[in-house]
C-alpha cells in the first residue's frame, strides 16, 4: 500500500490505521495556467509594497497559524503520522518564524553603499519574481515556511507544490495566508503531476525554483532548472554523523543521541543518523542509548505521550526494512527493534544496530526511518574519517569536553552545520542547508532571504 498519487488525484492515508482520508484531483492544464497567472501578478503587486507592510503581513500570518495551530497540528498527525505534541510545536515554530522575520527582514535587504573609483554604487536585494517550491511531507508547514517566509519578505510569491500525502497541510496552509490578508498570487498552492512540475519549471513566470527531498528528486529538478537557466536551491538527504569521544558526558550525549535519531519517528534529514562513538566508551554508551530507546513510547500519534508514531508512508517502512534486513545480513549486531511492528498501522519498531562497519547498508544509505546504527571509532581522527565517508553533508554533531579539539573537527567535517555538544536544530538566526549529496543553496538568516534576490549594483555620479 502507497499513499502518493493515482494517476488522477493526490491521495492521502492515515498512517496510523491505513484508512484513506483525502483525495485531491491534480489540476488541469488550464488550473495551473491560472495558478501562474495569479503569481506572477501577485508578484508586480506584493513587490512593490513597502518592507514594513510585507513585515506586517507576516505578523498576522504568524496570529493565523496560532488561531488555527489545533487543526494543522490534527491535520498534520492524521496525513503523515507525527506525534501531535510534536506537531503542535511545529506550528508554533512557523509562527515564531514569522515574527523573527518581520523583525529583522527588513534591515537584511536595506542597500549597501560603498566608494567606487570614480564616484559611488549601492548593492540593492531585488526579488525575483515567483519561486516554485517542491516541498516534502515530513515537516509539512515548517519545511514551507522556511523557505517561503525569507522569500516573501524579499518581495517574491512562492508557488507551492507539496508531497501528494500532505495536501490537506498544504490547502490549510492557504488558508492561513487568506486569513492573514495575503492577496491571491502571493501563496499559491498547485496540485500537479510530475510533468505539471516540469511545465511550472519552465514557464518563463517562474523565476527560480527550490526543492526539499531526496537525491534523485534533487538531480531531476537541478537538471530541469539548469537548462532553463533558473537558480534552484537543493535540500537533500543526510546521513548525519554523531560523534561521540572517549571525554563525552555519556548522559548527555546518550540524551541528544537519542532525541537526535527518533524525534519525528526518525523520518528528518538531518537526524542523527550514523553514531560514531570511541572504542573508550562505546560498551557504556551503547548500553545507555539502547536502554533509554526502549524507554520510548510507541502509539497512537494523538495521545499526548507518544513519542514513536507510524511511519508516514507503508512503502517507505518497506523500504527501511529492506534496509534493515540487509545490514543484518551484512553482519551487524540486532540490539533492539528490527522488524514492522505487529497490528493495524504503519509502524516499525525503534531499532539499533551495534557492530556496524563501513561497508554495511545502514552506514552508507540514508535509513528514513526510527533505526540508529552505532560505528565503533579507533580514536578522534579515525572519527572524523568516518563522518566523511559518505556521500551526503548535511550536519554532524561531536560531543566531547575538549571544546578545542571539537572546533578543530568542525573545520574539517564535509557538512554544512555543526553542532557541539548539542544536536541538530534549525533556527532562523543561522544558515541551514547542505553540500556533496545533500544540496546546495541556503535557507534561513540572511542567506535565505538573499538566495533568490538579484544582487543589483546601482553606480551613482561615476565620471
Amino acid at each position: 500500500m502507497t499513499n502518493v498519487s493515482s494517476l488522477t488525484h493526490a491521495i492521502s492515508i492515515n498512517p496510523t490505521n491505513g484508512e484513506q482520508i483525502g483525495h485531491y484531483p491534480f489540476e488541469s492544464a488550464a488550473e495551473l495556467e491560472a495558478s501562474l497567472s495569479r503569481a506572477i501578478t501577485g508578484f508586480y503587486t506584493w513587490r512593490s509594497q513597502p518592507v514594513e507592510m510585507r513585515s506586517q503581513a507576516l505578523i498576522a500570518l504568524a496570529r493565523a497559524l496560532r488561531d488555527n495551530a489545533e487543526t494543522m497540528a490534527k491535520m498534520i498527525t492524521q496525513e503523515m503520522g507525527k506525534p501531535n505534541t510534536q506537531a503542535r510545536g511545529e506550528i508554533e515554530k512557523c509562527a515564531q518564524l514569522c515574527e523573527w522575520y518581520a523583525k529583522h527582514g527588513p534591515a537584511m535587504l536595506t542597500a549597501e553603499p560603498t566608494q567606487v573609483e570614480g564616484g559611488k554604487a549601492r548593492i540593492e536585494y531585488r526579488p525575483l519574481g515567483p519561486i516554485l517550491a517542491v516541498m516534502p511531507w515530513n515537516f509539512p508547514v515548517w519545511q514551507v515556511l522556511r523557505g517561503a517566509v525569507p522569500a516573501l519578505i524579499a518581495g517574491n510569491t512562492y508557488v507551492l507544490k507539496h508531497a501528494p500525502n500532505v495536501m490537506g497541510c498544504a490547502y490549510l496552509l492557504q488558508d492561513a495566508f487568506k486569513r492573514a490578508g495575503f492577496a491571491d498570487g502571493v501563496f499559491e498552492v498547485i496540485n500537479v503531476t510530475p510533468d505539471g512540475v516540469s511545465t511550472a519549471i519552465a514557464d518563463p513566470r517562474i523565476a527560480a525554483v527550490t526543492l526539499t527531498g531526496s537525491v534523485r528528486a534533487g538531480m531531476a529538478i537541478g537538471a530541469q532548472a539548469g537548462a532553463a537557466l533558473k537558480k534552484c536551491v537543493l535540500e537533500l538527504g543526510g546521513s548525519d554523523p554523531f560523534i561521540v569521544l572517549n571525554d563525552a558526558d555519556l548522559d548527555e550525549a546518550v540524551k541528544a543521541a537519542v532525541i537526535g535519531r527518533y524525534q519525528n519517528t526518525g523520518q528528518v534529514c538531518a537526524a542523527a543518523k550514523r553514531l560514531i562513538v570511541e572504542q573508550g566508551v562505546v560498551e557504556e554508551f551503547t548500553r545507555k542509548f539502547v536502554e533509554s530507546t526502549c524507554k520510548l513510547v510507541i502509539g497512537d500519534p494523538l495521545a499526548t505521550d507518544t513519542y514513536i508514531g507510524p511511519m508516514a508512508r507503508f512503502d517507505l517502512r518497506d523500504e527501511l526494512d529492506r534496509q534493515v534486513r540487509d545490514t543484518l545480513e551484512e553482519g551487524a549486531t540486532l540490539l533492539l527493534g528490527g522488524r514492522k511492528a505487529e497490528g493495524p498501522g504503519n509502524y516499525y519498531e525503534p531499532t539499533v544496530f551495534g557492530d556496524v562497519t563501513d561497508q554495511m547498508t545502514s552506514f552508507k544509505q540514508e535509513l528514513f526511518g526510527p533505526v540508529a546504527s552505532i560505528i565503533t571509532a579507533r580514536d578522534a581522527a579515525h572519527a572524523l574519517e568516518l563522518a566523511n565517508d559518505s556521500e551526503f553533508g548535511l550536519a554532524s554533531t561531536i560531543y566531547t569536553r575538549n571544546v578545542e579539539l571539537a572546533q578543530k573537527l568542525a573545520g574539517e567535517l564535509e557538512t554544512g552545520g555543526v553542532f557541539i555538544n548539542g544536536y541538530c536544530a534549525t533556527d532562523p538566526r543561522v544558515t541551514f542547508g547542505g553540500v556533496k549529496k545533500s544540496g546546495f543553496g541556503r535557507e534561513l538568516s540572511h542567506f535565505g532571504v538573499r538566495e533568490f534576490c538579484n544582487a543589483q549594483t546601482v553606480w551613482l555620479d561615476r565620471h
